[in-house]
């Protein structure tokens, strides 16, 4: 099937759904939730995550075109939109539907902040 405007906003709103609920039950919060879209003050697609007490901002991508580099600016925009901490994009990996196989990418700086804010135990 070739997929139309339609079909893709479909398919993007239900990755965005199923990441959603599958992080609110992973993390056991249930402030975590698909975001209202905003237009140019765009914020993000899974709003509620929380980092060392810091707002976190992810964009979701289902496409089999790969465009990271403009996706990673994408989130990062909407990290300045947000006051996060960090922006990351959860995108598909084809071949599986299972929300915990998809990937998180994200720059070497937000990796970074991620770390040294980390604690060992």
């Amino acid at each position: 099937m070739t997929r139309n405007r339609a079909s893709a906003k479909k398919a993007g709103s239900e990755f965005e759904r199923r990441q959603a609920d599958w992080l609110a039950t992973r993390l056991n919060d249930d402030r975590i939730d698909r975001r209202v879209k905003r237009g140019v003050k765009d914020t993000g697609d899974i709003g509620g995550v929380v980092f060392a007490g810091h707002r976190v901002v992810i964009e979701c991508k289902n496409t089999a075109r790969d465009n990271l580099p403009a996706w990673i600016r994408e989130a990062e925009v909407e990290r300045g939109n947000d006051d996060a901490l960090i922006g990351v994009v959860m995108h598909k990996k084809r071949g599986t539907t299972d929300p915990a196989e998809q990937y998180v990418s994200m720059t070497a700086e937000t990796f970074a902040v991620l770390v040294e804010r980390g604690v060992t135990t």
